[in-house]
């Protein structure tokens, strides 16, 4: 097992990882840019070692200066968590070639599985159903007509090395299709610095399902059950719940089946999400594996009692999985609501600022993963998620009810919060049947907004 793993993120996700690290006997090291000298990763690790100023490019995605922190401070080991560097091959390739473990899969499958034309080509291959679309990226737009004319409309542009929703726009009929897709390549240009694209079928209305799954170095690949991801703005998650009550358990099976058959397709090594889309008929198609873990790991942890992060490390001290699928069983319902700094009355308009009063809820099923602390400051530099609400409950109506109480008792003095808009959603009535996909919020923005 590892002695020192350097954790190359920030905020809640570095808490995380620190905390599972230290209940394993890992000592642990933090990065942290100028204005998060006081963050409370910095201050729970072990040691902490500033890697560069506030800017992003110049801290927590400054390849040199992170793998320096690990270096001078004898890990063995780094986490990259999510978001940064944790899908970058490249990083990945270095931590090995500087004799370190990678705690995440190998930087070539990282590198295949982020791009989504090449995602989409494997899968074809191995037999696991995909959205309708281009065989590869589309360079033009006079070849993305013609593909789009084969497909069908709508389709849906979409960045090949794309993410969290970025580089992606929708066509209804050929005259929004030039702009559609001159705007989706630019937008991949500048997030990812890759523009190539590729068009894929439209499924209107559908939901976000994804497979949590874990595959260690002796062939060993499992999933743990799915996370209903419908509930998304613009499409970043708000909220996630598992299991999905659009789901029964033959089609659990058969999901569940063919993310392992993704994930090994691939030559998956470590935690990693297989992602789908469902139509109403039940039919269901692979969209992309995120190749870390996710930030609403912690719902599957709820409903599993299986931790994730200590997982994660355990494959890559090349140790065996310590549950076998038919080990897994799913208890009860768990629902995560994403907590922003942001003000939806102004568009979302990010509220960064000091905290100068918290309460943190508690009590039995609840869980709160955050930074946050009491006069704490929330930088404008980096994502505005500052907490993760997770709630358990025997029945799906115990945990929305677990939630609308977390919800009440959750105090963020000092910045605007989403918390309001997430208790809004929570007693939405559709939401409370289960009957959603992912255009809910399209659909109902305005009105919550309103009612707020």
């Amino acid at each position: 097992m590892f002695r020192k793993v350097l954790v190359a993120n920030r905020g809640e996700i570095a808490v995380r990882i620190i905390r599972s690290c230290r209940e394993m006997g890992i000592e642990t090291v933090a990065v942290f840019s100028t204005p998060d000298r006081d963050a409370l990763h910095a201050q729970l690790a072990d040691e902490a070692i500033c890697v560069g100023p506030a800017k992003a490019q110049d801290s927590y995605l400054n390849i040199k200066n992170i793998l320096s922190a690990a270096i001078v401070t004898g890990c063995d080991a780094v986490h990259p968590g999510f978001g940064f560097l944790s899908e970058n091959p490249c990083f990945a390739e270095l931590v090995s070639k500087c004799g370190l473990a990678f705690i995440g899969p190998d930087g070539d499958v990282i590198r295949a599985m982020g791009n989504k034309s090449e995602a989409r080509r494997r899968m074809i291959e191995c037999g696991v159903p995909v959205v309708p679309g281009s065989k590869g990226g589309v360079g033009s737009v006079e070849q993305g007509l013609k593909a789009a004319a084969k497909i069908g409309y709508p389709v849906l542009i979409k960045a090949s090395a794309g993410g969290g929703g970025r580089g992606m726009r929708k066509a209804f009929s050929p005259k929004e299709f030039a702009s559609a897709f001159t705007t989706a390549k630019a937008e991949a240009k500048a997030c990812f610095g890759d523009d190539e694209v590729y068009v894929e079928k439209l499924i209107l209305q559908p939901r976000h399902i994804e497979f949590q799954i874990l595959a260690d170095n002796r062939g060993n690949v499992i999933h743990l059950g799915e996370r209903d991801c419908s509930i998304q703005r613009r499409n970043q998650k708000m909220i996630e719940e598992s299991p999905s009550r659009a789901l029964n358990s033959e089609l659990r099976e058969a999901m569940g089946a063919h993310a392992v058959q993704a994930a090994r397709a691939a030559g998956y090594r470590n935690a990693g999400t297989v992602e789908f889309v469902l139509d109403k008929d039940g039919n269901y198609y692979f969209i992309e594996m995120n190749t870390r873990v996710q930030v609403e790991h912690p719902v599957t942890e709820m409903v599993t009692g299986v931790d994730i992060i200590r997982e994660q490390i355990r494959i890559a001290a090349d140790l065996p999985l310590s549950i076998r699928q038919e080990d897994v069983e799913i208890r009860g319902v768990s629902i995560e609501c994403r907590i922003n700094a942001e003000n939806p009355r102004e568009g979302f308009r990010p509220s960064p600022g000091q905290v100068s009063g918290l309460h943190i809820p508690g009590g039995p099923g609840v869980r709160v993963d955050t930074a946050l602390y009491p006069g704490c400051t929330i930088s404008p530099h980096y994502d505005s998620m500052i907490a993760k609400l997770i709630v358990h409950g025997h029945t799906r109506s115990d945990a929305i009810r677990r939630m609308r109480r977390v919800l009440e008792e959750f105090l963020i003095q000092g910045v605007d919060t989403n918390v309001e808009l997430q208790y809004l959603i929570l007693h939405h009535k559709d939401f409370v049947k289960g009957q959603f996909d992912t255009g809910f919020m399209e659909k109902n923005l305005d009105q919550l907004i309103a009612e707020a």
